[in-house]
């Protein structure tokens, strides 16, 4: 059955597939059926204006590719098939939103069921840019080290992580020359976390680095800001996205651009274009401050 709801989605329930999927060898051998219910949650205003098919998805056509995914390479676990039917639905770009239930009636249970099932919501994964800087300890390794870790974090996966800039450290009334200076680089992810979600998860990074947080613009061991998020424009208590401060600080942009040569910050622009402004690397820092930008060749570029 096919619906279209009132809450801005389309519904497919009972696509029944049978599939190969199981641990054991006969299931395997013999293959049984599989029950999948898909909830995708998409705008569907432009579609309910000008009742055009190419303003929403097609739905006849997304339940042969789910079906096609279900009957595809079989996997041991139907928490791993929702997975991939997550990934089928969310390919489509108006999808913002999936819910996947996996049913598998005839699973080999020793006791009588009806049922068992799984089911998960995945929401569409958004690029986000964070930058990361360290002035304490090791600073090469702390960054390689927190670049790992937030690939391993689910929902984070890392694209890219620019080339290494050592900046002079700068205090509220200027640069302090006595301070140890800061590695600074920025990398590139796509997240299916919430903007404060993905915060709390580099919080809570720059926390098993060693991050103290007791003086303001103080030294530290890691700092991890969230520099956008799609184009994700918003602000509150304990985040404003992209970062208010993001558009004049060069250690942001230079290794930013390095990577993104199409980078632009959302209601401000591209960043080559800030970048030439500020007249290249060491040309100013936080409140203009001369930060004396430059790239870092010490022990090897990160990985």
């Amino acid at each position: 059955m096919v619906c279209v709801t009132d809450q801005d989605s389309i519904t497919l329930t009972g696509l029944r597939v049978h599939a190969n999927h199981g641990l054991y060898d006969f299931e395997r051998q013999n293959g049984q059926d599989f029950v999948v219910d898909v909830t995708a949650w998409l705008s569907l205003l432009a579609a309910g204006s000008t009742d055009d098919i190419a303003s929403t998805v097609h739905y006849g056509e997304l339940a042969v590719e789910i079906h096609d995914a279900v009957a595809g390479e079989p996997v041991d676990l139907i928490e791993t098939l929702a997975e991939r039917v997550a990934r089928t639905v969310l390919a489509h770009d108006p999808v913002e939103r999936v819910r996947v239930t996996v049913h598998k009636p005839d699973a080999p249970i020793s006791v009588p069921f009806e049922d068992v099932a799984v089911t998960i919501v995945r929401p569409r994964s958004e690029h986000a840019v964070l930058a990361l800087g360290s002035n304490l300890g090791d600073r090469e390794a702390t960054l390689r080290a927190a670049v790992n870790d937030l690939d391993a974090v689910p929902g984070i996966t890392v694209d890219a992580f620019s080339p290494l800039y050592e900046t002079d450290a700068v205090r509220p009334d200027g640069v302090d020359p006595d301070a140890p200076a800061y590695l600074n680089a920025v990398a590139l992810v796509h997240t299916s976390l919430t903007p404060h979600e993905l915060l709390a998860a580099t919080g809570a990074i720059e926390l098993a680095h060693g991050r103290v947080r007791d003086v303001h613009w103080g030294d530290r061991t890691l700092d991890i800001d969230i520099v956008s998020y799609g184009s994700l424009r918003s602000s509150d208590e304990t985040l404003t996205l992209p970062h208010p401060r993001a558009a004049e600080r060069d250690f942001v942009l230079v290794p930013w651009l390095d990577v993104d040569l199409r980078a632009a910050i959302p209601g401000v622009g591209s960043v080559a274009r800030l970048v030439a402004g500020l007249g290249g690397p060491g040309a100013g820092g936080p409140g203009g401050h001369d930060v004396s930008l430059r790239r870092y060749t010490g022990a090897g570029e990160p990985r």
